[in-house]
Parts: structure tokens; sequence; C-alpha cells
């Protein structure tokens, strides 16, 4: 009887006391608690305006910083609908949330962080103290499944509840968390979860978004996004190169509202009448197409004797250069020989009939290597005949090697060295059309065929002083060619002079039926342009010599600005690029072959970054593309323009518009610090002729009209006789400075 009267009283003892305990906790570990849940993580920081929780009577203070809002879910998280994490300011933690309005009921963390420090002094009041902490667990616990339209109103409430209400009403939030057994510890893995993404949408310029919005973007990328992107990737991706599955999106320059109408008929080149076979084979190496085919033509040479006399040349000059990545002799004799037969017959397939080339190796040809100048494929062997590849067999050329690309097509790096500039051999020959350049320009080949995505063409071709054409997009159909971007990619011809570009032309263009993007344009023929009928501008960057030969020749040239407002042209091209670049190498970046990659400052870093345009950015880019190509079209009002080749954000214009350019060597310049005993070494100088897209022949004509006078791409490089004392080096000793991207 005794103990059941003492356990009564005990009991009823430690009820009456646990108000005083748990208020005298409250007030001396409220401010440590909560203040150790921000320091700690638990309340983490983000800096969002106060107004951003809809409470229009909480207005922002200098002195107040709120930070992100998260989902109610009370299956997971029962005690609160909202969690807002909060930076204090002041010393206190009663003067974290202040307000302009100082009704208790507006700011109740603070009234009961107030009430809590009153009351520990007023022992009257303690006992009622206990009960209204009771009375507002209960409430508060009621409001947590409230409406979502009441959610707005009672944010501060379920805010603040979560951080008083745990075992003291003054208890930090994860211990409050705590309580619920079975997903406790859910609601701080939102926490973290959200935090994370709102970081990563800062790299999408997209961290808008509430913490609401956060976790129901993940939600959905979870559930809806991932499986798509990865059913997807394995239907189309598991093959690098993007030689197979193009994309239906095609790019289109085409300026006029109705498509070209017409049938593209062949160009009516003239013949080199007159011309007879040198002595020295090296003036043979450096004839041009025109007068090669005429030689065969007139049986003065045959196929084989002058594919021998190239494939001789390739290999005394490819040691220095590096410029060779596949000799195909034997398929080269096979051919030669197959044209030297049907010469015999009778048959004549054109003016390449018989004529050794050259291809860049990112372009297939059965049963040789296509190594796209990467040690990752170095041994790769594509059963694909390239379209480009059959044209140029069905018009009787012969294939006497694969060139060097830059790896994956960028810049003038390989797997195999660094390809160098025959006219200075100290300077590398740029890219991505390194081979192509280097090996035309050296006499090793007469034509070669090269490709641009952003500048792979005008720049090789401006740094070894080789005449080349990038045509209209759409011109050359690309089936059999690793593909960069779909939009920009193009091939053009590398050769001795701009009569040598149209014959190539002729021969290769067309619709190619695997390639969407090809098209049977009806180019006008360049040999027999009007020139006295064209009005061409000049650029403040144009080499007037070419604009006062061409007056001579009666052309009308005046003053030309290519006035545009689009300013994020480079950004547009590189976005384009990359995005449309990884899409064709996502295994290659996913299995981790970047790391193997002969540049890491190249296509790994361009590519990485790629990886987080999101598609409406990409798309954004397109829309900016669409505006740049009106606008040059508007005030394109020239038949064509002279202009410097190799500057950047031209090079970036004309490749998203898809305008044709001609590169044409002008001339040359000392090299800086020549040895002293002297060099023949040189810089190159050059220009670019621009015509607006399906007018290449408009290009080629001007092109013409100025190599007729001049003789500056009749030149040839030292390779044999540098200078007194001036030898080849081992390696080069100048360096280069870093480009930008030279596709």
């Amino acid at each position: 009887m005794g103990m059941k009267i003492f356990s009564v009283f005990f009991f009823a003892l430690l009820f009456l006391a646990s108000p005083f305990l748990q208020v005298a906790r409250c007030q001396s570990e409220a401010e440590a608690d909560v203040a150790e849940a921000v320091e700690g993580g638990d309340l983490g920081i983000v800096g969002e305006d106060v107004q951003d929780f809809g409470d229009p009577n909480y207005s922002s203070a200098p002195e107040v910083k709120t930070v992100c809002v998260f989902p109610k879910n009370s299956a997971k998280c029962p005690f609160y609908s909202e969690l807002c994490r909060f930076q204090f300011s002041g010393m206190t933690v009663s003067r974290s949330l202040k307000r302009q309005s100082p009704t208790p009921a507006g700011n109740t963390a603070t009234w009961f962080l107030d009430k809590c420090r009153n009351m520990s002094s007023r022992p009257s009041t303690r006992f009622m103290a206990s009960l209204l902490l009771l009375l507002f667990y209960s409430l508060a616990d009621s409001f947590a499944d409230l409406p979502s339209q009441f959610q707005a109103q009672q944010e501060l409430t379920d805010i603040n509840k979560s951080t008083i209400l745990p075992t003291c009403p003054c208890r930090r939030a994860a211990t409050l968390l705590e309580m619920d057994s079975k997903n406790g510890n859910e609601c701080p893995k939102n926490i973290t979860e959200a935090s994370q993404i709102r970081h990563g949408l800062t790299l999408l310029d997209a961290d808008f978004f509430n913490d609401i919005k956060v976790l129901e973007i993940a939600k959905g990328a979870k559930e809806f996004n991932i499986p798509i992107i990865r059913t997807n990737r394995k239907l189309v991706a598991s093959i690098n190169g993007g030689l197979h599955n193009p994309s239906p999106l095609v790019f289109n320059p085409e300026w006029s509202k109705e498509q070209s109408q017409g049938k593209a008929s062949r160009f009516n080149h003239p013949s080199a009448s007159g011309i007879q076979r040198p002595i020295n084979e090296e003036d043979i190496a450096f004839m041009s197409v025109l007068e090669l085919g005429e030689l065969i033509k007139k049986k003065q040479i045959t196929s084989e004797e002058l594919t021998g006399i190239f494939l001789k040349r390739l290999r005394r000059y490819n040691p220095v250069l590096e410029s060779v990545v596949t000799y195909t002799e034997d398929l080269a004799y096979q051919q030669a020989k197959e044209a030297d037969k049907l010469l015999s017959q009778g048959v004549h397939l054109g003016p390449l009939h018989g004529i050794p080339y050259g291809l860049k190796d990112i372009i297939s040809v059965p049963l040789y290597k296509t190594t796209w100048g990467s040690t990752t494929f170095k041994n790769q062997v594509l059963n694909i005949e390239a379209w480009v590849y059959k044209r140029l067999k069905s018009a009787g050329a012969v294939l006497v090697a694969k060139l060097v690309t830059g790896s994956l097509a960028y810049d003038d790096i390989w797997f195999g060295g660094r390809t160098r500039n025959p006219w200075n051999i100290e300077e590398f020959s740029t890219g991505s059309s390194a081979g192509p350049a280097a090996c035309t320009s050296a006499g090793m080949i007469p034509f070669a065929i090269g490709s641009e995505t952003a500048g792979s063409i005008t720049y090789p071709a401006s740094r070894c002083g080789v005449t080349a054409l990038r045509p209209t997009f759409g011109s050359v159909g690309r089936t059999g060619v690793m593909s960069l971007s779909e939009s920009l990619d193009k091939l053009g011809p590398f050769c001795r002079n701009a009569a040598d570009c149209a014959v190539i032309l002729d021969a290769i263009r067309g619709k190619d039926p695997d390639d969407l993007s090809s098209r049977d344009i009806p180019f006008g023929d360049p040999f027999s342009v009007d020139i006295t009928k064209l009005t061409v501008g000049y650029l403040d960057d144009a080499d007037m010599e070419v604009v006062h030969v061409l007056e001579s020749k009666g052309v009308k040239v005046v003053p030309f600005k290519l006035n545009y407002t689009v300013d994020s042209v480079q950004g547009i091209l590189n976005f384009t690029m990359d995005v449309d670049m990884l899409a064709h190498f996502d295994e290659w970046q996913r299995s981790g072959k970047d790391d193997d990659y002969e540049a890491q400052d190249q296509w790994p870093v361009e590519l990485r970054r790629a990886r987080v345009v999101s598609a409406v950015d990409y798309l954004q880019a397109q829309r900016a593309r669409g505006k740049l190509i009106q606008e040059v079209k508007e005030n394109f009002n020239v038949d064509a323009f002279i202009g410097n080749a190799t500057d950047w954000e031209r090079v970036c214009m004309g490749n998203l518009v898809g305008l044709p350019v001609i590169v044409v060597p002008t001339g040359f310049k000392n090299i800086p610090n020549p040895p002293p005993t002297g060099t023949r070494r040189r810089t190159t100088v050059n220009t670019g002729i621009y015509a607006p897209p399906n007018h290449d022949h408009i290009a080629l004509a001007l092109a013409m009209a100025y190599q007729s006078a001049t003789n500056h791409h009749k030149q040839r490089p030292p390779i044999d006789d540098l200078g007194p004392n001036d030898t080849i080096p081992n390696h080069p000793t100048v360096p280069i400075p870093p480009r930008r991207l030279h596709m």
C-alpha cells in the first residue's frame, strides 16, 4: 500500500515537474541546437528572397535570408508539410525570424522562444506553458495535413513546428524527423538531394526552381526521362562516329523560299591543250590535275607510272611532314592498271581518269584502316564504301593514300605525331585536314579530299599555301564519313589551283541517297561565268592585290561590310558542333576512352562541357542560328565578297550559314627569327572569296580569274632546299600557340 502511494506521488510529481524541466532545457538548448543544425548542414543555406514563400506580410530585410522549400509529403514526413531552411541573422535565435509585423501569431517561432524564456522565470505559468506547448503540438500535427491551398499561409507555422517540436519544443528539425522510425531518414535525404540537384542546375543556368520543383524534376527525370534516354542510346549510340542512323532533322542553307529548280549539269571544263610531259619528275609532281589528265589522255604517261611517282614522293617526305596514315599501294596500282586498260580500249572517263589522289582518314574505304586519327580507333577497318570515294572511283581517280586527320577531326595532332607545314617545317599544318593540305602543298599528290566543320579546310589550306574549296553545305554526300555535326560537316578538295577545285567539285557533287542533307544543286558552270557582270565586295581585311587584279579584269569592286546583330556566333557554332559530336561519340566518352585522347585540352574538355548543354538551349542556339542566316541573307547585297579566310568569327559565321569559300594563295612573307645564314622557308599569305549558298561557281570563277594573272599558286615549298645550314629539325622548335576550335 505504501509503495502504491509512493508511486502515485512520484508520477504526479514527475508530471508536474516535466514542464519545468522541458522549458528550462528549451531556453538553454534552443539557440545552440538550431544554430548547430544550420552549421552542420541539417538546415542548409541557398539564399532565396523571403517573399518566395508566398507570404505577403513577410517582407525581405537585409539581415534576413531565407532559403529553399521542400515538398509536403505527409507519408514520409508526418511532422511537417514544408521545411524552410533559413540563415540566422543577429546574435540569438529569438531574433532570427524578423518580420515587419510584430504580431506574435505572425512570427510563431520567435513568439514561442520568447515565451520559453519568460515562462522559465515565472513558475506560476509553467504548467500552463506545458499545456500550451502540448496544445500547439496537437494543432501543428493537424496543420501538417492541411489542403494545399492553405500551404502558403501555414508555411511559417510548419517551418517553425519542425524546428521546435521534438523532445524539447526547441530541438532541431533533424531530431524531429527521427521520431518516425520508418520514414524518419527520408526527409534529410530529400533536403540533400534537392541541394545537389540545385547545384547541378546552376550548370544549366536553370537554378530558378524552388525546391519543391527541383524534387519534381528529379522524380520525373528518374521515372520518365532516363528510361527513354537509355533506350534511345541503346538503339543508336552503341557505335561511335555517326556513320549510322542520321538525324532526320536536316539543315538546308537554301536562301530562296522555293528550292532550286532545274537539273544539275556538268561543268564544261577546258582542255589543257599543248601540254608536254616534263623530263623531271619534280615538275610532273607539281602539274595541275587538268595538265596531268591531258598527259594521260594523250598517252604521254600512264596512270601506273604516275601512281609510282606520287607513291615515291609520299614515302620520301612523309617522315618529315608526318602527313600519311596508310598507303593504299596495292589498291592504287590495281586502279591505275584498270584506268590504263580502259584508255587502251578507247574509254576515257574524264579529267580525273588515272589521276592519283588522297583521302582524309575519316573517309572509309573497304579493306583499309579508317583510323579517324585516334589511338582508340587506329586499327579500325570499316567495310563501308564512302560516297565520295565511289564518285572518285567512277571518275577513274586512283587512291594512293589515307591522309592525316587530327584526332577525331580536331587540329593536327594524331596518334602518329603532328603534321607540319611544308613551307615552314618548324610550324604545324593546323587541321584537321592536315594531311590533305600538307601533301598537296608538297607535291606528294595532285589533289586530296578533306572536310570542314569549322575551319578544317580553310585553316590548313591557308597555312600550307594551297587552293582549297569549302563548298555549300549539302553539295557533297557524306555517307561513310565520320561525323562531327550533321548540320555543319562538308567535304571539299585541296588542289593546285581553282580550276582543279572546280573539276573535283564537279566529280563529287550530287545527291547521296543515304545522306538526307545532300542535294543535287544546279550550280552554274564556273568556266562560263561572265565576271564583268559581277559586283564583288571587299572587307577591311581583304588582300587588296586580289581586289585590284579582279578590278583590272572588269569586275566591279565595292567596299563591303557584312552586318548582323547576332553576337553569339562563335557560341552557337560550339554548341552545335559539340553537342552533335557528343551524340556521335557518346559511347566513347562513357567508356572512358577520352582519357586516351592525344590532346587532353581538346575534345575531352569540349565534350565534357557539352554533356551539360540542355536540349532546350541547343534548340535556342539553332533558333539564333536561323536569325543569323536571315540577317546575313538580308545584308548580302553583292555577288561575292573578299576577306580573310581564317578570321574565327567569319569561319563560324560561314559554316553556320552554309557559305562556300575558296582559299587562294596570294603571296609570302618572311618567317620570324630566320637563321642568320638565311632560309628559303616562308609564311604563306592568302585570302578567301565568299559567295552565297549554291553559288560556288561564282567564287570559283573569281578565283580562276585572279590566278590567271598571278603565279602565287605555282610556287613550290623548299623541303629539299631550306637554305645554307638550315636543316630539317627532328622536332619542331617554334611553339605554336593553341588555337580556338578549328575542326
